[in-house]
């Protein structure tokens, strides 16, 4: 007999989810999420939580969806607000579970959970970590980790020699029974945290993401197909506003509701019947990019979050995250964020640099207040680009933009400052 869990964290999906996948059939499946209840504490110095409600609201969604899915399929969905070691432990002896699956993490507090679990379990289950979510599997590198090149361009160079990126696997059709006795279902949002049941973005974002596998094939059916949008994908990637000029697909892919396999499966489908072109392949680039973040933070491990716990900000730091800094270009996408829990790649480089070029402020500050509005947040992604901005870690060069030449670059005519910051906008940068 073998009794399985599988522990859900960044892989909502079914379809080319390893987790789900069975060479022998278990006898009982238990499929759980758990919410860490440190994510809704505040964060010491910063004042706000790990996870704010644009990205609560979407997980949520997300975990609805699937439990849809899975009941289709004989199954369910267990969620849990706790401790996630406490949790599945205590699942585990109650439940008789034999296996835990679970997905290897780039993050370095999901790589120690999933330690502490081992230990916890001692050798009487098995825990098996699965590599979900990203082109490659650690197996595929054309290098160790450990041996992760400094740069991208370094890295991207030794996988393009002779890489083949494996197809996506189609969802199972059948699961498992639920085992016997075994609670399900998870508790209404408002009862999590009443700011995301009831949070809802700004309108001016001119977009609304909605969490779940369905809704994300239906954004990338419509960027592909329907709009033909990934033709123009390099010219247009350094916008600022309109639902088009950026794919969007960030939130699906940080929560795993779709796979980078599923969007490069896609990606090819559409060069096969309209040719590739520069911007076709600048999509898979930056997926690739993806990969290359996941496979940094599991190198560098705890040193991606740079030690020492947050400072407490001062007062030109609480203006820029609360876009009251007097510039507009700068408030304009602090406000965007704030509001809608997305920003473009261009605005988010932008306020980056203006808090560590111009304010002088702790990168990490900067990385955690991301953390908490993000709706797409990743833990490699943020976390690697805000130290890749601020030369710490594995470049030592910072990169400084000036917010003032990119505006007149990015926004010529002041509309995107004007749509979020328009206050601001009107009077000119004040002193």
């Amino acid at each position: 007999m073998n009794r399985m869990l599988v522990w859900l964290r960044n892989d909502l999906r079914l379809a080319d989810n390893p987790l789900f996948h069975f060479s022998t059939p278990p006898e009982s499946l238990l499929c759980l999420y758990v919410l860490d209840e440190a994510w809704l504490t505040p964060l010491p110095g910063l004042g706000a939580s790990r996870i704010g409600p644009a990205r609560l609201q979407f997980l949520w969604q997300s975990l609805i969806a699937l439990r849809g899915e899975l009941l289709k399929r004989g199954s369910d969905l267990l969620v849990r607000l706790g401790d996630p070691v406490e949790v599945v432990a205590e699942l585990v002896v109650e439940h008789h579970i034999d296996e835990v699956r679970v997905r290897a993490d780039a993050g370095w507090e999901e790589k120690q959970a999933t330690v502490q679990l081992a230990e916890r379990l001692g050798g009487a289950v098995t825990l098996s970590r699965q590599d979900t979510g990203t082109l490659l599997d650690e197996a595929a590198l054309p290098m160790a980790v450990d041996d992760l090149p400094a740069s991208f361009s370094a890295f991207r160079r030794r996988v393009e020699r002779a890489w083949s990126v494996p197809g996506a696997v189609p969802a199972p059709v059948t699961l498992p029974d639920w085992p016997a006795g075994a609670p399900r279902g998870f508790p209404p949002l408002d009862k999590v945290c009443g700011r995301a049941a009831a949070w809802a973005p700004d309108r001016r974002g001119g977009f609304a993401f909605a969490g779940g596998e369905t809704a994300g094939w239906s954004r990338l059916d419509h960027y592909l197909w329907e709009s033909g949008a990934v033709a123009r994908y390099k010219q247009t990637r350094n916008g600022l506003a309109g639902a088009d000029f950026s794919t969007r697909l960030s939130p699906w892919l940080s929560q795993g509701c779709l796979s980078a396999r599923q969007v490069h499966d896609a990606v090819n489908a559409w060069e096969t019947r309209h040719g590739a072109n520069d911007s076709s392949y600048w999509l898979v680039v930056e997926l690739l990019w993806r990969d290359y973040f996941h496979w940094a933070a599991r190198q560098e491990g705890a040193a991606l979050f740079g030690g020492r716990e947050l400072p407490t900000p001062d007062a030109d730091v609480s203006a820029w995250c609360e876009g009251r800094t007097g510039v507009p270009f700068v408030d304009a996408a602090m406000r965007e964020l704030a509001t809608t829990g997305w920003l473009s790649n261009r605005a988010r480089q932008n306020a980056a640099s203006f808090l560590l070029r111009d304010l002088g402020g702790d990168w990490r500050l900067g990385a955690a207040w991301f953390e908490h509005c993000l709706v797409d947040h990743d833990v490699a992604s943020n976390w690697g680009n805000w130290r890749y901005l601020a030369g710490v870690g594995r470049s030592t060069r910072p990169r400084a933009l000036d917010v003032h030449d990119q505006a007149g670059r990015y926004d010529p005519d002041g509309s995107y400052a004007v749509l979020w910051a328009p206050a601001v906008a009107a009077h000119g940068e004040e002193p």
